[in-house]
This record gives structure tokens, sequence and C-alpha cells, in this order.
């Protein structure tokens, strides 16, 4: 089996963490939008470092398309579906409340901490945290997004981010393989800081501690599985997925992410997880 790990031109080796599976697989890097490359004498294509995608979604997008069903993992619709994070209103699971607001619409009252990013998005860029004090800057992030014809999706700030981070479940050829926690990213008042590389992801994602091995409770993993479980029925079992979730007002947890496109998945904080990996793309 040919097996292609597309990733981008910021990083033509790929990331440090699909290394390990690359080399179980035999796989090479290839940059996603390299018009040499020739995709049809691969058997497997799997996402993963595509960085860049949300700056040319369309084309990307139509690149998933190309490639196709058979040979793309994960697969075009479900990637389609994923790119745009107005599926948090599409999936039956309990998500963090959300307000969208399409280009030319009017802000809604802002009560509270807030989020605010754009519909396709990744890395935190053009996300910013906002406290009542900095409704303004929210508001001006919400019509620089819509100036863009880009849709603003606003959500609540949840103190469980701050007082336990983030949970994220991986699953890996239809099975949880590992707990991750990563802590906040937004921190203050503002849009997020920006590390000033080619691809300009929020600062904090680049902390070598910011995400560390978990557990999560059973609570967590439950809704997780309704994700999982929701996507695999339409979709089919996905190669990968992490699911992002956080601790709600109530005490529940909540969906706040679905990442099935080029998520890091931290295989080496889990033994064995490079292996289930490259036995999940061998077996797709």
């Amino acid at each position: 089996m040919r097996v292609a790990f597309a990733t981008c031109s910021a990083f033509p080796p790929g990331a440090p963490d699909d290394q390990a599976p690359a080399r179980l697989l035999g796989a090479e890097f290839v940059c996603w939008d390299d018009p040499a490359v020739d995709w049809e004498a691969h058997d497997r294509v799997v996402l993963r470092s595509t960085w860049d995608y949300t700056r040319r979604a369309d084309a990307f997008l139509d690149w998933c398309a190309a490639v196709g069903p058979g040979r793309l993992r994960n697969p075009p619709g479900l990637v389609a579906f994923a790119a745009d994070k107005r599926y948090l209103a599409a999936l039956t699971a309990p998500a963090v409340e959300t307000v969208f607001i399409s280009p030319g619409a009017a802000a809604p009252p802002l009560r509270g901490e807030v989020v605010v990013k754009p519909h396709v998005s990744a890395g935190a860029r053009d996300t910013g945290r906002f406290s009542p004090v900095a409704h303004d800057q929210a508001r001006a992030l919400i019509a620089r997004i819509g100036a863009g014809g880009r849709t603003a999706l606003v959500q609540p700030y949840l103190p469980a981010v701050d007082a336990e981070g983030e949970t994220a479940i991986v699953y890996l050829g239809g099975r949880m393989s590992h707990v991750l926690r990563k802590r906040a990213v937004l921190r203050g008042d503002g849009i997020a800081p920006v590390h000033s590389g080619s691809l300009r992801v929020a600062a904090a994602m680049l902390e070598p501690d910011l995400v560390t091995a978990a557990t999560a409770s059973p609570a967590h993993h439950a809704l997780a599985e309704a994700v999982h479980a929701e996507i695999a029925d339409r979709f089919g079992t996905p190669v990968y997925a992490r699911i992002d979730l956080v601790t709600g007002p109530s005490g529940d947890p909540l969906l706040l992410e679905l990442e099935v496109i080029e998520p890091s998945l931290y295989l080496s904080t889990a033994p064995g997880a490079a292996q289930r990996f490259a036995d999940a793309v061998a077996a797709s």
C-alpha cells in the first residue's frame, strides 16, 4: 500500500508527531496543493498537517473531492462538514451555546465574557476572548469577520476552561485511543496574540506543555462516544477524530469542536498510539 501524508508548504517534512506512524506505514509527506503530485498513484492520502487550508477553504475542499472518498482519509464528505463550524448546530450532541452572525447581519447584544471566532478557522486565528469592558472590541471583530464574507460565531467563555482546561478524546480506527488535556489558549481580553510564522497560529498553541496526557470522566466519555457515533453513522467511521469537550455551567460536558481534518493527535503522549494510527490507516 502506498500512503501519502498530506501536509502544507509551511511544513513540507510533516509535523513531528506524524513521523512515527509515517515510518510504520512507509508514507511520504506531500503538500496538498503541489500540482506535480499524482494522487492516483497513492492508495491512501491521509490529511495531516494541512494547516493552511482555512485560507483557501474552497480550493482545499475541491482538492479533497478530486482525491475522492476511496483514497482520502478522512473522506471528503466528512471534511466538508467539519470545515465549517456551523456543524455545531447540525449535530444532536449538546454543544457550547453558539450564536451565528451572517455577513451583514447585526451583532446581537453581548452579555458577560464571550468568545468570537469565524466559521472557518484553525489555530485560534481571528479568534478573541472579550470581557464586558471589551465588548466594543468583540463587535469590531464580528464586523471584520463579516466584512470578509465569513460568518462569526459568538459563544460564552466558560470559566471551566481556565479552571480545568479542555478535554480532548482521540479516536483511531473507530476506537477510543487516548485522552488529552489542553490548557486555556485565550488568555485575557482581545484577539489571541499570534506567532509571526507563516501560518500565524495563536502563540499559546506553540507552548510545549499546552497539551498533556489525561483522563476523562464517564460523562465526557459518553458525550464523545455519542458524537463519534453520529458522524460515523453519517459519513462512515473516521480513521481518526479528536473530540474537544469543555465542562458547561451545569457541570455537564459540552462539545466545543469536532477535529477530523488536520488535528494534532499528540500520539507521543500515549504508548502504542502511533501503531494504532498506522493500523487504522492500513485497515481503512
